[in-house]
């Protein structure tokens, strides 16, 4: 049986020794090391607590990584409406070790970034970095608005494009919007993807619109970076790890990662991002255990690639008064992206427009939230006043968040 704190990466124990040592000096985590005598091996990592969100941006706090050479750079990760939790990288990223195992891109190649730029989010930079690598020619679109889909796919095809990158709720409607007006991309020959799950609606228009193209994707998060890498060949719920990410699951199947870069500023320590997750062989045919990834399983929902403390983002609801109850509502639709709605039970002294005032105050917010989606696709945005909230009609139970299908 395979290990299960296993790694054969140059100096792993040393570097997690190392992480220990500084996640000790932190005054607030202090006490939740202090019991770690040693760590000997790797296996002894099973007596160190995980870590989770809040435990990182303390240790981030106050350690205040900075990079060995070149720029420390900061991303957010996401969160509610409130301040922005960070993650910090090198320049470059750490995309050299995924570019080892990771080529959807040569040359040769006349590649498009669609993902959204600033605001803190990394993910436009980090496939500039990986694309640089590659010495293809890029293009960095960034977020592209309904209205321009027509010029920007006469510009594909004008140009040869041969790969784009997004997220898949960002290049479903791209593409779907070609096959409605019936243009080709016969040059598309990769789809880059991260951030959220595949959607499947992309498998049904890519044939008629770019036959040749096909998925490759990146799974991680802005505290790990980059944890595992996707092709064409898996399931686009598989992943195969990189060498520097220890990862273990749990016996209640959670995730957590340990970070074995000797040099890594995210001082990652069996840190839950709140995925679930197992081991599988992949249908790739790499020998070896892949990872699967079975969704979402802490207090945080992702939503397009975005993670939303459902806590916090309530309050930010209620915050202007008016409401008795709110909850969320995450639709999945198999053909396009993901639906949110904020339903509202408004309170006696509510005022009229309730629903507006409380949409424009969360797409104004600064930080994280809704806002980066809805900028690209602003009618996958609702706020419905309702009676009563979705419930458990035998016990009455309310959940803060609900998670369902299209049907």
């Amino acid at each position: 049986m395979t290990a299960d704190f296993f790694s054969a990466t140059p100096l792993a124990v040393e570097t997690a020794r190392d992480t220990l040592a500084k996640l000790r000096s932190v005054p607030a985590l202090a006490d939740r090391y202090a019991d770690i005598v040693a760590l000997g091996s790797l296996e002894d990592l099973v007596h160190v607590p995980v870590m989770r969100k809040d435990d990182l941006q303390a240790a981030l706090k106050h350690l205040k990584p900075k990079a060995q050479h070149g720029a420390t750079w900061t991303f957010q990760s996401g969160g509610s409406t409130g301040a922005p939790k960070v993650g910090y990288a090198p320049t470059g990223l750490y995309m050299a070790e995924v570019y080892e195992q990771w080529k959807p891109l040569g040359p040769d190649d006349l590649f498009v970034n669609t993902w959204g730029a600033g605001g803190l989010w990394g993910a436009h930079p980090l496939m500039n970095a990986y694309a640089d690598l590659t010495g293809c020619t890029g293009f960095g679109l960034g977020v592209i608005k309904p209205a321009e889909y027509d010029y920007w796919l006469e510009f594909f095809v004008d140009r040869g494009i041969t790969s784009i990158g997004g997220t898949p709720s960002v290049l479903r409607p791209i593409i779907g919007r070609a096959r409605e007006i019936g243009i080709k991309l016969p040059d598309l020959r990769t789809l880059l993807w991260l951030g959220e799950p595949w959607i499947p609606g992309l498998d049904e228009d890519l044939p008629v619109v770019a036959p040749q193209a096909r998925r490759w994707g990146l799974f991680g998060s802005t505290e790990t970076w980059v944890a595992g890498t996707n092709t064409p060949q898996c399931a686009d719920d598989t992943w195969h790890t990189l060498p520097s990410q220890l990862v273990h699951i749990g016996a209640d199947q959670m995730i957590d990662f340990t970070s074995l870069k000797p040099h890594g500023l995210n001082p990652v320590l069996r840190y839950q991002t709140g995925d679930a997750g197992e081991w599988v062989t992949c249908t790739c045919g790499v020998p070896g255990r892949a990872l699967r990834v079975l969704g979402r399983r802490d207090e945080d929902a992702l939503f397009r690639g975005m993670s939303l403390n459902v806590d916090a983002f309530l309050r930010e609801v209620a915050s202007g008064g008016g409401v008795s109850q709110s909850q969320l509502v995450i639709t999945e639709h198999p053909a396009r992206a993901a639906i949110l709605e904020v339903l509202v039970v408004p309170s006696h002294d509510a005022p009229d427009g309730l629903a507006d005032r409380i949409r424009d105050h969360i797409l104004a917010s600064p930080f994280g939230g809704p806002n980066t989606a809805f900028y690209r696709d602003p009618e996958a945005f609702e706020v419905r006043i309702v009676g009563t909230l979705i419930h458990n009609e035998r016990t009455g139970k309310v959940s803060s968040l609900v998670q369902r299908q299209a049907t």
